[in-house]
């Protein structure tokens, strides 16, 4: 194959191709790649990104400010935050394009798919997921999927499976930071050489079956596959950090669990990731936020899920608002300890729910709170609530400042509009 030949003031596009003989090479990073009159580019991008998710929403009158752009007056749930006014950016009239159905919609949190109630439809790989696809190999754990309450996850793999959370902090903590005895490391390398050979052998029979079954079972069979493959990535890099000592923090481990304060398991849960990002055992997280009781809060008497059920009730709204409150200032101290931890330049924090209005089932206007990485921040991006801005976007942007060049993400095609580095 004959490559021709480019003077310098020739601009070849970072996704250029070499094709021959049915075969696509991608090209590396060249100089040619960049314009001569461009500045030097900027190499310090976010390496991390931490997606919280609320299974109940955010009541969108005490989230969503007053006036838009760098002057906006701040709502009852911002005012607690304008100490920290420069390092997030409110986002509201957004929402997944394609996407309803009421709580089922969690799933699409953070892959944005299109899913319509009683439809039958496959999730897409999620966006931390994606991320840790392609940049979670330098760390020990390529991403945590955590759940404050149940095993469910808004984290999906490429093929559509979702991934059980872990739910348990202690368990996290050790998991993290308490080093395994001899004994344990050699099971674990043992477990995991056993699993790549049985995987190999499993391989084999589903290759066979493969051609034995129809168009359908085949799609299921191909997506089963690849997650196989994918599994089988993870070990070979997981083995490599069986021997090798946790890091040393000075949190201590949870020793109690507080099961009717949904706010304070989030902090233990919080201060943990803090810990990990720190560490750098990690750079993706998720953490979903599920717990239901919540009466151990102060002034709070009926459960969270009851609670987001307000029918606009005056008392119910009072108490919701204390929880709501709580979680928000809670992400806040999370995101003020990675700033005196000098890491918030490089982790893009995101909070965010799949319901706009938990109380109609309503997953149009996504409540949105977006900090750190990078970008310009100190704002409100106010579009129609009434004909909603595609999330997706605001995505695509995260993937680009971590120096993936996704051309879309789901349903978003484009970076979110009013956000910058």
């Amino acid at each position: 194959m004959k490559i021709p030949s480019y003077t310098s003031q020739m601009h070849l596009s970072r996704r250029t191709l070499l094709r021959g003989a049915g075969i696509s090479l991608s090209l590396p990073m060249l100089e040619a790649m960049t314009p001569a009159f461009a500045a030097t580019p900027d190499t310090k991008v976010a390496r991390r990104f931490v997606g919280m998710s609320l299974a109940l929403g955010i009541h969108g009158p005490n989230l969503v400010p007053q006036g838009k752009g760098r002057d906006y007056k701040p709502s009852l749930y911002l005012k607690s935050l304008q100490d920290m006014r420069e390092d997030f950016t409110v986002v509201s009239g957004s929402s997944h394009p394609g996407v309803t159905g009421g709580h089922s919609a969690e799933g699409s949190i953070f892959s944005a798919c299109p899913n319509s109630r009683g439809a039958t439809s496959r999730n897409t790989i999620s966006l931390d997921q994606l991320m840790a696809k392609h940049l979670g190999h330098e760390t020990r754990f390529p991403s945590l999927v955590l759940n404050t309450n149940s095993q469910t996850s808004p984290s999906y793999t490429e093929n559509g499976s979702m991934i059980p959370a872990e739910n348990n902090a202690v368990r996290l903590y050790t998991k993290l930071f308490v080093d395994d005895n001899a004994e344990e490391q050699t099971r674990q390398a043992e477990l995991i050489r056993r699993g790549m050979s049985v995987m190999d052998v499993v391989g084999g029979e589903a290759k066979a079956l493969m051609k034995e079954v129809g168009a359908a079972d085949r799609d299921k069979l191909d997506a089963w596959f690849t997650s196989v493959r994918d599994l089988e990535k993870r070990l070979v890099a997981n083995e490599a950090w069986v021997h090798q000592p946790k890091p040393k923090v000075a949190l201590a481990r949870p020793s109690k669990i507080p099961r009717d304060n949904e706010v304070a398991v989030d902090k233990i849960f919080l201060d943990i990731v803090r810990m990990a990002l720190a560490t750098d055992s990690t750079r993706f997280v998720t953490l979903h936020v599920t717990g239901n009781s919540v009466q151990g809060i102060e002034g709070v008497e009926e459960s969270y899920h009851g609670l987001s059920h307000h029918g606009m009730d005056e008392g119910k709204l009072h108490q919701l608002a204390i929880v709501e409150q709580g979680i928000i200032n809670q992400w806040a101290d999370f995101v003020r300890g990675l700033k005196a931890d000098q890491l918030l330049d490089e982790t893009m924090c995101l909070l965010t729910s799949n319901l706009g209005n938990a109380s109609a089932h309503d997953n149009k206007n996504m409540p949105v709170l977006f900090a750190g990485g990078g970008f310009k921040h100190g704002q409100h991006l106010a579009f129609d609530p009434k004909n909603n801005y595609p999330l997706p976007n605001l995505y695509l942007s995260a993937l680009h400042r971590l120096g993936m060049e996704e051309e879309r993400f789901a349903t978003g095609e484009a970076e979110m509009e009013g956000l910058s580095c």
